[in-house]
């Protein structure tokens, strides 16, 4: 039940996830470099959180919650690095420091990608443990036998 709860909370918050990046993308394609726009970023992270959010329904397992985590922290971690640091352009990346927590949908992005992350990382470890306790009497008798040559 608890793992089913979890599922559903990180799968809402890469939903809002990729709904907020799909939808502000155009808003973000004056900014570039003259290889990647900021709405280019934008459309590969929502992609990329529903690829994750598809993979953790399909298949709940510790791989799929360690990649949504991945997803959703790191969506997390960008808003708040280009909220608080202006880092510049570098490579193809361009400058996409936003000072501001508007439009509405930032603050929502980030509430849903925190959240996400850290219902992701309850079920990794969720997973980590029931993997570890499923069936202690098997591990042993896989450990005690020679292995072959």
């Amino acid at each position: 039940m608890i793992r089913i709860a979890l599922i559903a909370v990180v799968v809402a918050g890469l939903a809002i996830d990729a709904y907020v990046h799909f939808h502000l993308a155009s808003a973000f394609a004056h900014n570039r470099t003259s290889t990647l726009s900021e709405a280019d970023l934008f459309r590969v992270e929502a992609v990329v959180a529903v690829i994750a959010a598809v993979a953790l329904l399909l298949r709940p397992r510790r791989f799929t919650a360690a990649f949504a985590f991945l997803v959703a922290a790191g969506g997390f971690a960008a808003v708040l690095v280009y909220r608080y640091v202006d880092i510049g352009a570098f490579g193809p990346i361009p400058r996409m420091y936003d000072p501001y927590w508007v439009p509405a949908e930032k603050l929502l992005s980030v509430v849903g990608e925190g959240v996400a992350a850290v219902a992701a990382l309850a079920l990794v470890w969720l997973f980590s443990i029931r993997s570890s306790t499923a069936d202690p009497t098997a591990r042993a008798g896989r450990l005690d036998r020679p292995a072959l040559r």
